[in-house]
């Protein structure tokens, strides 16, 4: 089976990665997986497409919680929504820095590194947002932590999985490359 073209290969990548996503986040009642997405993008795809990955899955999330588990339109869930923003995207750029350091590591040991980063960077925005608004400081108990941890590792081997079959279509081998 022929490759698809980089860009197309690139969007679909990003499509699957945020169906999958919203798959995650409806069965979590919307718990996305910000940190496990951001340590697969930094491995597959450029920085670029990896942001565009964390915003479409922050936005279908707001969707989720908006539209189908009923969050009520406040100022203070307006600004948590903001903060997921940011968090995700900084999620993203830490898991990239990361990988960006072990070049000729082995990509198992770049995706520990990745995620781990992933994970630490998005617990830091969260925590700036539960500071500037004083609430939320529960998902910082150390159980719920350890909790997060590893949820969103285990949703990280599931998409590695998917990432692999779709390799193996042939249909997405270009897409990080491109």
């Amino acid at each position: 089976m022929d490759s698809l073209p980089p860009a197309a290969a690139r969007h679909l990548w990003i499509g699957l990665m945020t169906l999958a996503s919203t798959i995650t986040t409806l069965a979590l009642a919307c718990a996305t997986p910000f940190p496990a997405l951001a340590a697969l993008a930094a491995l597959h795809v450029r920085r670029q497409d990896g942001i565009i990955l964390m915003l479409a899955a922050w936005a279908v999330s707001q969707g989720v919680g908006y539209c189908l588990l009923g969050y009520e339109t406040t100022v203070e869930n307006g600004v948590w929504a903001g903060t997921m923003a940011l968090a995700a995207i900084a999620s993203l750029l830490g898991a990239d820095g990361a990988a960006r350091l072990l070049p000729h590591a082995h990509p198992a040991v770049r995706l520990v590194v990745a995620y781990g980063a992933a994970f630490a960077t998005f617990k830091m925005a969260v925590l700036a947002g539960a500071w500037a608004l004083d609430s939320g400081w529960a998902a910082f108990a150390p159980d719920v932590m350890a909790r997060q941890f590893g949820r969103y590792a285990m949703i990280l081997a599931g998409l590695l999985a998917l990432q692999h079959l779709a390799d193996r279509s042939g249909r997405l081998r270009r897409a990080a490359t491109a």
